[in-house]
């Protein structure tokens, strides 16, 4: 299945369009990350605890949104916009949304 954020996929022709699909991924981040990460605050450096919550959080919401568009029957999602937010009290939750276009190309 072609995904791509464009509107259009470069020399194929969008026979149907089936609609808006969406995934969607809530992941909450452990103390043991949340600890590790701490660190990486105070010393300097990156996070690599929350950049791999965050990466497989990414392929999952993909993932979903791909088999969504399947399910109406698309082999192609267009215009995909990736969106992350932080939930709960402390912060303590990751959403990332994946949502496009299901259509049908030839």
């Amino acid at each position: 299945m072609i995904v791509t954020t464009t509107p259009s996929i470069e020399g194929r022709r969008i026979v149907d369009y089936r609609g808006v699909v969406f995934g969607e991924v809530i992941s909450g981040v452990n103390f043991i990350k949340d600890f590790a990460a701490g660190l990486s605050n105070f010393f300097g450096g990156r996070a690599g605890s929350y950049e791999g919550e965050l990466i497989e959080a990414r392929e999952q919401a993909l993932a979903e949104m791909q088999k969504r568009a399947k399910a109406l029957g698309a082999n192609a999602v267009v215009g995909v916009d990736i969106d992350y937010e932080v939930l709960g009290q402390g912060g303590n939750m990751l959403m990332v949304t994946a949502s496009g276009t299901a259509v049908r190309i030839e």
